[in-house]
């Protein structure tokens, strides 16, 4: 009598959040990524690029990789396949760790509902990085992703966060699409009040790394030119 195949490992495989930041990743990333053959990505040209980075002799043409639309989302059914194949399956998001501020949580799901085993591996999280460095409540914080693009909903939602940080005496956090981080800079400084203080944390793990939190009226200043640089910004009322 044949025993009952056991469903595949699902791996949360961080990738760098700073280009040829590889010395950011943990040992375990390198080592399970010799072994698993099975990938989702958000972009396979730049996952296979990662891996080739990782591992210069991999033969790429042995593996496997669906790549998650953008607008339709994952192959849930691919997944469940993999798994229940006894595949082990390898989640790499564009940036950073997988499942937080993109759309990996819906894969993780689906992995749990089918029994598999969720393996997250230590990685960076520029969120994490950002609010460790910023001095601000590592207690109590919330990440809220982007705000309102138009006005008057980015206003305020911006006057709630900063007064539910007042009340709360919690870190909140958000990120924007780096095109518009200057504009969503000046419109911090223009709804938040003088004394709450805001982190900028920007390229970090990159050799120009920058993570400074000032008050907005010391922001206000010598305001910085953020550029396109994906960015993370933080409050405290």
């Amino acid at each position: 009598m044949t025993s009952k195949l056991e469903n595949g490992i699902l791996y949360l495989l961080p990738t760098p959040i700073a280009d040829d930041a590889l010395y950011s990743l943990s040992m375990e990333v390198a080592s399970h990524t010799t072994e698993v053959t099975h990938y989702f990505a958000e972009n396979v040209r730049t996952a296979r690029r990662f891996l080739r980075a990782l591992h210069p002799h991999l033969n790429l043409e042995k593996l496997h990789f669906s790549e998650i639309d953008k607008h339709s989302g994952p192959d849930i059914a691919l997944l469940r396949e993999w798994l229940k194949k006894g595949y082990n399956v390898g989640l790499m998001s564009e940036a950073g760790c997988p499942g937080i501020a993109d759309p990996g949580a819906e894969l993780v799901a689906v992995a749990h509902k089918v029994g598999a085993r969720v393996v997250p591996l230590t990685g960076p999280n520029s969120l994490m990085l950002a609010l460790m460095a910023s001095g601000l409540n590592g207690q109590s914080f919330a990440f809220n992703g982007y705000l309102p693009v138009k006005e008057p909903a980015r206003s305020k939602r911006i006057k709630e966060l900063e007064a539910r940080s007042q009340k709360e005496h919690q870190t909140q956090i958000f990120i924007e699409t780096p095109y518009r981080n200057d504009a969503l800079l000046a419109d911090l400084l223009k709804n938040c009040s003088l004394k709450t203080r805001i982190c900028l944390g920007q390229n970090i793990t990159a050799h120009d790394e920058m993570i400074v939190t000032k008050t907005a009226a010391e922001w206000q200043k010598q305001i910085p030119k953020l550029g396109k640089t994906p960015a993370v910004f933080l409050l405290l009322g």
